[in-house]
């Protein structure tokens, strides 16, 4: 006759229970109740954040240009010179064969950054984006988000 063996101190195992994990479920549940709308009411506000950051990087990189060429772009070579040597005049002398950008990125919105040399709204060239209307001189969050704006 065979008795049961004892269980040892490392067999034995203890889970949570029913209760602890219901309270991890409610607390976790109002967390999101609270952190969620935060976010979800602000996705325009991200957008417009993220055209002023792609604009701030696209300027480095024509300031980068200007610095090798000693001018900017022509409205006519527009954001390309940043990616591919222009052939157009200006004469791009000095331009990194490497480029200033790997490639143009699109807004938030999904189009193209505009380019304006010589510019209206600042000294030297016009960098923006329409914004979410897709169309120049909206209000609000459809408002032109350029490097004039802040």
């Amino acid at each position: 006759m065979t008795f049961p063996s004892k269980p040892s101190a490392k067999s034995t195992q203890r889970g949570f229970t029913l209760i602890e994990i219901m309270v991890v479920v409610v607390i976790i549940g109002v967390l999101g109740a609270i952190v969620v709308p935060q976010f979800m009411s602000r996705p325009d506000q991200a957008k417009v954040t993220a055209a002023r950051t792609d604009i701030q990087a696209i300027a480095t990189a024509l300031e980068m240009y200007r610095l090798d060429t000693f001018n900017y772009p022509s409205t006519q070579q527009g954001l390309e010179a940043l990616t591919k040597q222009p052939a157009s005049t200006p004469v791009a002398k000095n331009w990194n064969p490497q480029g200033y950008l790997k490639s143009m990125p699109l807004d938030p919105w999904g189009t193209a950054y505009q380019y304006l040399n010589p510019g209206t709204h600042s000294a030297g060239y016009d960098l923006y984006s329409f914004g979410s209307d897709g169309v120049a001189d909206g209000e609000g969050y459809a408002a032109d988000i350029g490097n004039w704006s802040n």
